[in-house]
């Protein structure tokens, strides 16, 4: 705990210096809420100001409502990609679509299932890192699924049933109780409303690339979350050599602490691991 602790001392220590302020705060969810508003016009020193976000499963792109404006009001361009979740081919091809239409070089951020989409697309000339969001970082030969099967089930996993199609969604109870715990109950409603069904072709597709091996990297890890076990993500991270950071929190950082994701992301379209 102690050397996680010093960790986080180190890297808010390193962005106050980038930054220019005086002296430096403590890495954890408080200060980490001030942040936002230190971050103006942070994109005018940034190394990369175009940042693709890819969701994941059971999602879609508005999943980033709450980080989009913050990350536009600091001067980023920012593209929140619409995946299909029909298949793992699909998805990285409409990320892929997504990623030639910009101009200049990229930062790609993934949530979820997303990750594994951008392991997959990262290796393209355009991007410069990659972010993971409590998210799946296949090695070559490895897919979302056998990753999620190589430790114990999280209790996400038992809440979602497979359609004829080979779709599967999940329950609302699960959403409410295991995927968006700790989000406003009306908004959480909202998000299991509208969930889009997830392919098991999307999340068995196996990766082919995995960027992370060769592209600067950083790793946001939701302790505790119901839906991607805390211990798989850390044991990616750390296996990708990424910037990794830890917070308390349900599997939908984004929406539950939009401030926080928006900091790791600011963080890496700078330049700033450690």
């Amino acid at each position: 705990m102690y050397a996680r602790q010093n960790l986080r001392k180190q890297s808010m220590f390193v962005l106050v210096l980038a930054l220019g302020f005086a002296a430096a705060t403590v890495w954890c969810p408080q200060a980490l809420a001030q942040l936002p508003t230190k971050f103006t016009n942070a994109a005018a020193n940034a190394k990369v100001k175009n940042i693709l976000l890819v969701h994941g499963a059971w999602g879609d792109g508005s999943g980033f409502e709450t980080v989009i404006p913050l990350l536009q009001a600091e001067g980023f361009n920012v593209v929140s990609v619409q995946i299909p979740l029909t298949s793992f081919a699909d998805d990285v091809a409409t990320t892929q679509r997504a990623l030639d239409l910009e101009d200049g070089p990229v930062l790609l951020v993934g949530h979820s299932y997303g990750g594994a989409v951008i392991s997959q697309v990262g290796t393209d000339p355009k991007v410069v890192g990659l972010v993971y969001l409590a998210a799946l970082a296949p090695d070559i030969g490895e897919s979302t699924s056998s990753l999620l099967g190589s430790v114990p089930p999280t209790p996400l996993f038992s809440q979602l049933s497979e359609d004829a199609y080979g779709f599967l969604k999940v329950s609302t109870t699960g959403y409410l109780q295991d995927f968006a715990e700790g989000v406003p109950f009306v908004k959480a409603k909202v998000f299991a409303a509208t969930q889009e069904p997830t392919s098991v072709t999307s999340l068995g597709g196996v990766a082919t690339a995995a960027a992370w091996h060769s592209m600067p990297s950083w790793y946001l890890v939701t302790e505790g979350d119901r839906a991607v076990s805390t211990d798989l993500q850390i044991f990616m991270a750390k296996r990708a050599n990424a910037s990794m950071y830890e917070i308390p929190s349900c599997h939908l950082v984004m929406i539950l602490h939009p401030d926080v994701v928006d900091a790791v992301i600011t963080l890496a379209a700078m330049g700033i691991k450690l």
